[in-house]
């Protein structure tokens, strides 16, 4: 299954069944996950680490 099918699977599920209180949820799951991994492998690590 490609990643797309999971998003669009994803999206059926929360409209089926209303939970559209778990996009902002996941969203910002998502943008942490993605400030970890670009700032990984950078002198902001430990900055960005001591946030958390």
């Amino acid at each position: 299954m490609s990643k797309i099918g999971i998003v669009k699977e994803f999206w059926e599920f929360l409209r089926v069944r209303k939970k559209f209180w778990l996009m902002p949820i996941v969203f910002v799951l998502l943008l942490l996950g993605l400030l970890i991994v670009v700032t990984s492998n950078t002198a902001l690590a430990p900055f960005i680490y001591a946030l958390f």
